[in-house]
C-alpha cells in the first residue's frame, strides 16, 4: 500500500536562463529546492508543481522523483521563465514569461489531510485560496519573498511591500530574505500580518539571519539570530532561502533528525548546513543529502 505523504509542497518550478547549461537553462522554484531537500532529509514528500513541458520532463524534475518525492503537475499550466543576474546589492530577475496559478483543484483528494505543507511560491502563484485549503491543524510553511514579487512578461522584477495575506497569516514558519523587505520595515512591523505565535526567518546570506518569534501575548517578540556555515566553495547561491526554510521545516516535522546537535537551536542549525551545501555546486545538484546534512552541522564557523 501506498505511504501518505508527511508533508506536501506546492509552487512553479521555474526555468532559469544561464549560459553554462547545455539547454541555455536550469530548474528552479522553491518547490524544486524545498521538495528535493525534504525527501533527502528523509521525510515523505508530495509536490504539486507549475510547469511547462521542458520542465516537468527535465533531468532536475527526474532527480526530484529519483528521490522518492510524488510530483503531480497542475494540468495544462506553464511555470515562469527567469533571468537572474548577482550583484552587490543583490539579485536582479527579469521574467520573460510569468507564471500560470498554482490551483487548489488540482490537489489530489487524498493529500488533502495532509499534517505538513510548504507553500512556495516564486512567482506569486499561490493565491490566498490556499488558506482555505489547510487543514486547520497542519503545520504550515511558507516562502514569503516569491508572495513579494511584481511580474510582468519581459519586465525586470519589482518588489511589493508586505501586506496582508491569507496564505502568511495561515503560516506558522515564514521565510523571507533581508533584500526582499524595505531595509525600514522592523519584525514589529510585520507582526500584524501574522498569527500570535508565527516564526518569522529573515535570512541575510553570508551574514546568516535572525528567527523572530511572535508570542502568544501581545507585543511578544523573541529573536534568535544564527550563523551561515562557511562553505568548501562558492558556486551558486540560487535556491539557498529555499533551501534553508526546508531544512528549517524539516527539523520542526521530524525532530528527531537533529537528536544529535548538542548546541542551541536546532532547527536553525540544519538549516544553515542545508544553506551551506547548496551553494557549492549549481542549481539543485547541491541539494545535499541527510548524512551531509548532519555532518555539516558540526563545522565551526571560520574553520574552512
Amino acid at each position: 500500500m501506498e505511504e501518505t505523504p508527511q508533508v506536501i509542497v506546492v509552487g512553479a518550478a521555474s526555468r532559469d536562463l544561464v549560459d553554462d547549461d547545455p539547454r541555455g537553462w536550469r530548474l528552479g522554484g522553491g518547490v524544486s529546492y524545498s521538495a528535493l531537500t525534504l525527501a533527502r532529509l528523509g521525510l515523505r514528500v508530495g509536490a504539486l508543481v507549475v510547469a511547462d513541458g521542458p520542465a516537468a520532463t527535465s533531468t532536475e524534475m527526474d532527480m526530484v522523483s529519483a528521490a522518492g518525492v510524488d510530483v503531480r503537475l497542475v494540468p495544462d499550466a506553464h511555470g515562469p521563465v527567469f533571468v537572474n543576474v548577482e550583484t552587490p546589492t543583490g539579485r536582479i530577475q527579469q521574467t520573460p514569461r510569468v507564471s500560470d496559478p498554482a490551483l487548489p483543484a488540482a490537489l489530489p483528494e487524498s493529500w488533502r489531510r495532509t499534517p505538513a505543507w510548504m507553500l512556495v511560491p516564486v512567482a506569486a502563484e499561490i493565491g490566498d485560496d490556499w488558506a482555505s485549503v489547510l487543514p486547520d491543524d497542519a503545520l504550515v510553511a511558507v516562502g514569503w519573498q516569491g508572495l513579494l514579487r511584481i511580474l510582468e512578461p519581459g519586465a525586470t522584477v519589482r518588489h511589493r511591500a508586505p501586506g496582508p495575506s491569507d496564505v502568511v497569516r495561515r503560516a506558522d514558519l515564514i521565510g523571507v530574505g533581508s533584500d526582499d523587505i524595505d531595509g525600514a520595515t522592523t519584525p514589529r512591523d510585520l507582526a500584524p500580518l501574522l498569527h500570535r505565535d508565527a516564526t518569522v526567518l529573515v535570512t541575510d546570506g553570508p551574514r546568516g539571519g535572525t528567527a523572530y518569534r511572535f508570542g502568544t501575548r501581545p507585543g511578544e517578540l523573541v529573536a534568535r539570530p544564527w550563523s551561515s556555515i562557511p562553505t568548501e566553495r562558492y558556486v551558486d547561491p540560487v535556491g539557498a532561502g529555499d533551501t534553508f526554510l526546508a531544512g528549517v521545516f524539516a527539523a520542526w516535522i521530524q525532530p528527531a533528525l537533529v537528536a544529535g546537535w548538542a548546541g542551541p537551536d536546532p532547527d536553525l542549525r540544519l538549516g544553515a548546513a542545508c544553506a551551506s551545501l547548496i551553494l557549492e555546486r549549481p542549481g539543485l545538484l547541491g541539494v545535499p543529502r541527510r548524512d551531509e546534512a548532519i555532518q555539516r552541522m558540526h563545522v565551526a564557523p571560520g574553520t574552512r
